[in-house]
């Protein structure tokens, strides 16, 4: 009998073999293309994974990796005592949560509502519009900012002649101001290029469920919250799971051109800190070990925000 059931096994194995080969040998050509991807992964993503060990070491570059000194969790310790610690978490997590709060939202409404035009030309325009901002880099970006921002710039031009203020503002010379000019500028940046997955999740939705609804007398807001919400749900759930695993990301291009010593205690966020200790003052372990911290923060909030989102809504990653 034991036996019986072993060869079943053994002839159930073979036969996922033979159709795993099968599958592949019908999928070769689409394989072949995945290879370039998956050698640049290797290469650039799995390798350099190796170097992490200098977290946990006193590296000398004359030394290299395996013969610098082991410190253990030294460097994770000095990062923990330093006295801008919690400042950097603050920043780091308060300017990503309100790019969440803010820039999460926006996105979807925006192509919620720009799929409900009836103009295909006036659509298509508005799209074009709102995708030019991503294309600038934040370098450029930034200057124009600065221009902007400034005592004489534009927004402090158009401010003064309204009355809503009475003596311009140097406002990137102002810490308060500079957590609200870093999320505003990026969600102006990036609202038109995040709507992009939600329009192509819209534009898979059977046409025939709004056509049933249009017969039922459904009106458009109707149709828009019982309809095209609901069938990009997943979309959004899968999206949301990935905002939230990125918070402790708050977009280094974006803040080292727009900080300055003057707003420094609003903008000093991890990835600045990591460029300035590993890059400015040369210490590679201490950077390293905070990038390695940083990654678990960041993986902890990928798997509770996967696990809270497959429980409220059924959806997930994994």
């Amino acid at each position: 009998m034991e036996s019986a059931i072993s060869a079943n096994r053994q002839h159930s194995r073979q036969n996922g073999f033979r159709r795993f080969l099968h599958k592949l040998n019908e999928q070769k050509y689409l394989q072949a293309m995945a290879i370039p991807g998956v050698i640049w992964m290797i290469i650039f993503n799995y390798i350099p994974m190796y170097g992490i060990i200098i977290a946990f070491k006193e590296y000398d570059i004359t030394l290299g990796f395996n013969k610098s000194p082991w410190i253990g969790l030294t460097n994770f310790k000095e990062f923990f005592s330093d006295e801008r610690f919690w400042l950097i978490i603050k920043n780091t997590v308060g300017i990503s949560f309100f790019k969440l709060l803010v820039g999460f939202p926006l996105p979807i409404l925006f192509a919620v509502l720009l799929n409900e035009l009836a103009s295909v030309r006036f659509k298509r325009a508005v799209q074009t519009i709102s995708y030019l901002p991503h294309f600038i880099s934040w370098v450029v970006l930034g200057g124009i900012l600065m221009n902007w921002l400034s005592e004489t710039g534009l927004i402090n031009i158009i401010l003064t002649k309204i009355g809503i203020l009475k003596q311009p503002i140097a406002f990137l010379a102002e810490p308060k101001y500079f957590w609200g000019i870093a999320v505003i500028s990026e969600v102006w940046k990036e609202l038109g290029w995040n709507a992009i997955i939600y329009l192509a999740a819209i534009a898979g939705i059977d046409p025939e469920l709004y056509e049933a609804a249009t017969v039922d007398g459904a009106g458009r807001f109707t149709k828009m919250f019982k309809i095209t919400i609901p069938c990009i749900s997943g979309t959004i759930a899968i999206m949301f799971i990935l905002a939230v695993s990125g918070l402790m990301n708050s977009n280094f291009d974006q803040i080292f051109v727009l900080r300055n010593p003057l707003n420094a205690d609003a903008s000093d966020v991890i990835d600045i800190y990591v460029y300035r200790m590993g890059i400015e003052a040369f210490r590679f372990s201490y950077a390293t070990a905070i990038g390695l911290f940083k990654s678990i923060i960041a993986l902890i909030l990928l798997l509770t925000a996967n696990g809270v989102t497959k429980k409220l809504t059924d959806k997930s990653l994994f």
